[in-house]
């Protein structure tokens, strides 16, 4: 059956930035379809919640805790990940930063700490957990874009040039791994309601111009991304390589 392809069981997950928001829904998703989620968080006990919903809810969830601008993490956290279970079968790149100013003020050290986050730790994650999938010939990586993989935005110069990039690191990783059962893919979320969106929620002008641009007539939510993620992570995209796949609401195609 057709659902059977959706289920996760027996399998292994990292959902990074799970303490809220979309890494928080994509952890529960894959939880709920049979994986065991090492729901990473920057600060210990961050991810604590969501770790506890899951196991509310009958599913299987630890926490783990770095920051990713430290270019120890991703390597560590996938050991720590191995150690514990010898296999990693699916990573969702989720965590990510965001910093607003006008870029003829945007500082260096601005610009670095959302390129470091966004990007660098991306490929570091890849790399280390995607080593371990080319070894088992199988695994899933999911990388969260944007819509800004594909527009400027406005005062995000870090975060769209970072997003955009990591649609292109997409396509470069699946085309070098897709023959040995590793599917590469991204999901560029639309507006979703989120932290980093507060700004954005708060500004009545924004609010009303993004809201009137959105053919659905809504902000998303956090659960909107966790059925795509599902998708990704599944047996049910075996044949799917180095796509970006766009959730939002119907944004794109206006």
């Amino acid at each position: 059956m057709i659902l059977d392809a959706f289920k996760l069981d027996g399998r292994t997950a990292i959902v990074t930035g799970s303490a809220t928001g979309i890494g928080r829904s994509i952890a529960a998703a894959l939880a709920d379809a049979g994986a065991t989620v090492a729901c990473h968080c920057r600060k210990p006990g961050d991810a604590s919640d969501t770790v506890a919903a899951i196991t509310a809810n009958g599913g299987s969830a630890y926490e783990l805790s770095g920051d990713m601008a430290d270019a120890a993490t991703p390597d560590r956290i996938v050991g720590e990940v191995l150690a514990r279970s010898a296999r990693l079968d699916i990573l969702v790149n989720n965590a990510g930063s965001i910093r607003r100013a006008p870029a003829a003020r945007y500082t260096d050290e601005d610009w670095q700490a959302v390129i470091d986050v966004n990007l660098t730790s991306v490929f570091r994650l890849a790399r280390a957990a995607g080593s371990h999938m080319i070894e088992r010939g199988a695994g899933k990586i999911v990388n969260i874009a944007s819509l800004l993989s594909f527009q400027g935005g406005i005062t995000v110069p870090a975060y769209t040039a970072s997003k955009s990039a990591v649609a292109g690191l997409t396509k470069a990783l699946a085309n070098e791994w897709a023959s040995s059962g590793v599917n590469v893919n991204a999901i560029a979320p639309g507006y979703i309601s989120t932290k980093n969106t507060e700004a954005l929620r708060a500004d009545e002008t924004r609010n009303r111009q993004i809201l009137e641009r959105i053919p659905a007539g809504r902000w998303g939510e956090p659960d909107d991304i966790a059925g795509a993620a599902l998708f990704l992570a599944s047996d049910a995209s075996r044949y799917v390589n180095g796509h970006i796949l766009v959730v939002d609401g119907g944004w794109m195609g206006r």
